[in-house]
């Protein structure tokens, strides 16, 4: 990408001389285990487990009704602009989570108004638990069914532009990625890239999905759902549990940042991403191994420079195995502490990838390593350190975030302490 694009801030185009530095200062969390980044702080810290009954749709006549749901979401309460009557779940999840991310940075609006900046939301399902609902309408009413207000909650590009409306924005770019449970990370790459070549000085970027019977049901009918909890890395896994939520993060350049007294959650050091196509739901080892050299190329980082990676770890046979064998191909016999945050918070689809950024994040800015939840005892084909049940204090600099999804489509970020020299992973 070119370095000398321009991008228009406070309505006047800027030339970019150099990349720029891309750091991130506000957080928007929205999980089974706490809403707000104090309180997704604390569950990770304490290794808190989400998991209960879902009651979102009806499970009856399924396996399992366990899942990990957002208890007690208020949109009403959490929404100024949108209308939740009009607004499918995951796109009132998206807004939320943005507005937290906003007061979180310490910014309001205007700020963003005055600013050239991009929205990019990445999703699994979209608002496909609308669509089961009109479904469900549709047979009961018939044709009567199809209303404008119904319609208005089922449109999948609705989660980006749904964040748009809810912070009263213009100058911005939106766009929602639908590249499943690796979406979250490919919305932070597209934030970082246009910070970073000056295209936007502002992005809000992560992923957004709400429990519903479509996906649910698909899991099942795979045997992939877990009886009891997820346990990743572990000898006696059975599967995932799924969930939702939402992930936002609030980028922008480090010029931004220190200009404004901000603080500073972490540096988005670099991301790498790939598809091999190779298997509609299993991962490939050698093409995710690919994916996480990419990241470490783009971000200028020695394998022996990160110190934990947060897995894509869903508990579920294949994929665990597979993931670890490709960070063995990577980092060798010693590979970093590696932990799997689903566990604690489900597998939230497209919110998967950005929540475990959050997490990493978090994990840089105080200091600690989240545990792997519900773990009893290490698969041996699973050969990693993965932080069991109790979250440990640690110094942690540099952190991966991988991301894999179904067809093939791997995203790893690599996110660092801002404090540290930039000579130690100059890009």
């Amino acid at each position: 990408m070119s370095a000398d694009r321009t991008a228009p801030a406070g309505g006047a185009a800027r030339p970019v001389a150099e990349p720029r530095r891309v750091v991130l200062t506000g957080c928007g969390a929205l999980s089974s285990i706490g809403d707000g980044v104090a309180e997704f702080t604390e569950g990770l810290r304490a290794g808190r487990v989400g998991t209960g009954d879902i009651s979102v749709f009806d499970t009856t006549g399924f396996p399992s009704r366990r899942g990990h749901q957002v208890n007690g979401f208020d949109a009403a309460a959490r929404l100024h602009r949108l209308k939740p009557e009009r607004t499918g779940r995951a796109t009132q999840f998206a807004a939320a989570a943005a507005r937290m991310a906003l007061d979180d940075a310490g910014l309001d609006e205007e700020w963003l108004r005055a600013r050239r900046g991009t929205v990019v939301v990445g999703t699994t399902d979209g608002e496909v638990g609308e669509l089961d609902l009109l479904t469900e309408s549709a047979l009961a009413l018939g044709l009567a069914a199809f209303t404008g207000a119904s319609l208005s909650r089922t449109a999948t590009g609705g989660l980006a532009l749904g964040v748009v409306r809810e912070l009263g924005l213009s100058d911005v770019e939106p766009s929602t990625v639908a590249t499943a449970c690796a979406a979250g990370n490919y919305a932070i790459g597209a934030g970082f890239d246009a910070i970073r070549a000056g295209r936007a000085e502002w992005a809000l970027v992560g992923g957004a999905d709400a429990l519903n019977r479509k996906t649910f049901a698909g899991f099942a009918r795979l045997g992939l759902i877990a009886p009891d909890e997820c346990r990743p890395f572990d000898t006696d896994r059975m599967g995932l549990l799924t969930g939702e939520g939402a992930g936002l993060l609030l980028l922008e350049s480090e010029e931004s940042a220190r200009a404004r007294g901000a603080e500073i959650y972490a540096e988005v050091l670099g991301y790498g991403i790939n598809c091999d196509a190779s298997h509609p739901t299993a991962p490939e080892r050698d093409s995710v191994a690919r994916c996480i050299r990419l990241a470490l190329e783009n971000a200028s980082v020695k394998p022996e420079e990160v110190d934990l990676i947060s897995a894509h770890g869903t508990g579920t046979p294949t994929n665990d195995t597979t993931e670890i064998a490709a960070i063995r191909e990577v980092y060798g016999d010693r590979p970093p502490r590696t932990v799997g945050v689903k566990a604690m918070i489900g597998h939230t689809m497209g919110a998967a990838s950005a929540l475990g950024a959050i997490a990493s994040a978090l994990a840089i800015r105080h200091g600690f390593v989240p545990p792997t939840a519900n773990h009893r005892t290490t698969d041996p084909d699973c050969p990693v350190d993965v932080v069991p049940n109790a979250s440990v204090p640690a110094d942690v600099r540099i952190v991966q975030n991988n991301g894999l999804a179904f067809g093939g489509n791997n995203a790893v970020v690599l996110l660092g302490r801002h404090d540290s020299p930039r000579g130690e992973y100059a890009r």
